[in-house]
């Protein structure tokens, strides 16, 4: 990529910023519509998972191989299809007959979804070299995350009141359609010097591993344990077969010497556990402040922004902190605050007062805004720059991979304990084993945050980057940056 003047990377940086905007803001919309769409399309609380989770889910299979994609064919190239695509499936989920067809098409959203994201990233990565400035643009990007947030729930809940569930989906079609001239005018193309070759097994063995695992956890709550093991089956199969298949091959889809390095490692497993309690939070609040408290959509939407507003101001604030002192404080706050949060509401019953209720959004959001720069920044800087997409990607997968693991797993907890006759009263008590999942995942984020930051993970990063580009005279990132 040819080096571009400031202004320039700027502007790259706001289309980047704009795919990240109608993907994220897609999942906090669907999330304050579910409740209207459940008496619409009469969806039961599995529906309404997999309502949310077909898009995450596909998302998280797809993600490595559009990174690899990408940095094979041209990332410019990738990212436009994915623009394509995606508005496309816009389009078709705001015209969805029936839950089953509505599935179908968050599905075709989500294949062009996973072309956006990680390569939006390995693009920001390769425009923005040096190691500070690329911080404070990662930590732009997070904010978007926070004004996702934000504007999805107020938006979301203005159209389903005004106009129904089903125009929340053309939000996407001005933007899209923007953010694809702006990219075919502005956005130089990249690829990377030695790109890996497609790997067919190993990308079924991933959507073997997501799918079958998802589909367990859902469906156990209606149709048993006996009916989901044979899923269950399937999923540790494909994590073997993954385990055996991936280091054989010269040019896996994911290489697993990346997680020789303690700092990515750590950053795959603090993103799956931050993005569950963000799937499972969101997730339990809408049918909660809907289905129990009786709020209008938008009302509710209203109550997400003692949680958005901090995210997106501490967002900018985490990225300078990881430009400027590394991302062990950035994630020590998110994850205390985050912990702080589920706890108020497994052990004190936020939802029950106003006060608790606002406090513990509050927590929450803080500690989201906190912690994505890090997890970026950490993933992408203790890999070689010649392989930005795969790395950006494993990160973007990890997230979306929480995610679906939070509200699949939340949602069943919540099945298996709320009773229909009695909804509201039994809300409640039937998510409170849920929250304490959700400060199990924030006590994660403070954990590996502290142990996977030090100087031994510093080590760990320096050799796992020796080993993956051991050709290159040039200091791979993780010697650059700090870790």
């Amino acid at each position: 990529m040819p080096e571009l003047t400031h202004r320039r990377r700027m502007l790259v940086l706001a289309i980047c910023c704009m795919s990240l905007l109608i993907v994220s803001i897609d999942n906090t919309v669907l999330n304050v519509a579910l409740p209207a769409l459940q008496r619409d399309l009469d969806a039961s609380t599995s529906g309404l998972q997999w309502a949310v989770d077909a898009y995450t889910l596909v998302l998280a299979a797809l993600l490595m191989l559009a990174g690899s994609t990408a940095d094979r064919i041209g990332r410019k190239k990738v990212f436009m299809a994915g623009l394509v695509i995606f508005t496309l499936g816009s389009v078709l989920c705001s015209l969805a007959p029936d839950l089953s067809s509505l599935v179908a098409f968050r599905m075709v959203q989500a294949v062009g979804g996973s072309m956006l994201n990680p390569v939006a990233m390995s693009i920001i990565t390769n425009t923005f070299t040096d190691p500070r400035e690329r911080a404070r643009a990662i930590g732009v990007w997070g904010a978007v995350v926070g004004i996702s947030m934000a504007a999805g729930p107020l938006v979301g809940g203005l159209l389903v009141e005004s106009v129904g569930w089903r125009s929340i989906f053309w939000i996407n079609l001005p933007v899209g359609l923007a953010a694809l001239l702006l990219t075919l005018r502005y956005v130089p193309e990249s690829r990377a010097p030695r790109a890996r070759r497609p790997d067919p097994l190993g990308q079924v063995l991933v959507i073997a591993l997501f799918g079958s695992l998802t589909y367990a956890i859902i469906e156990a709550p209606d149709a048993g344990l006996t009916a989901v093991l044979p899923y269950a089956a399937v999923a540790v199969a494909a994590l073997a077969g993954l385990l055996i298949h991936e280091p054989r091959r010269a040019q896996p889809l994911i290489d697993l010497r990346f997680f020789r390095s303690a700092p990515f490692s750590g950053a795959t497993l603090i993103a799956i556990a931050a993005f569950a309690s963000l799937g499972g939070f969101l997730f339990l609040s809408t049918l909660y402040l809907q289905n129990v408290r009786g709020l209008s959509a938008l009302h509710a939407g209203l109550w997400m922004l003692p949680m958005a507003v901090p995210t997106f101001l501490c967002a900018p604030l985490s990225g300078r902190l990881v430009g400027s002192r590394g991302p062990r404080l950035p994630l020590l706050v998110a994850g205390g605050a985050m912990t702080a949060s589920g706890v108020l509401f497994a052990a004190f019953e936020a939802e029950t007062s106003d006060v608790t209720l606002f406090l513990g959004y509050v927590l929450f959001g803080v500690g989201f805004g906190f912690v994505n720069a890090p997890i970026t920044n950490t993933a992408v800087s203790g890999m070689p720059r010649a392989q930005a997409g795969v790395a950006a990607a494993v990160a973007s997968t990890s997230r979306q991979l929480g995610q679906t693991l939070g509200v699949a797993v939340l949602g069943a907890v919540l099945a298996a304990g709320v009773s229909g006759s009695s909804y509201a009263a039994t809300f409640v008590s039937a998510a409170r084993p849920g929250w304490w999942i959700l400060a199990g995942c924030g006590f994660a984020v403070l954990v590996l945050g502290g142990v996977t930051t030090g100087g031994w993970a510093r080590r760990t990063a320096l050799r796992a980057a020796r080993r993956l580009e051991p050709a290159d005279a040039e200091v791979p990132g993780a010697a650059r940056a700090r870790i």
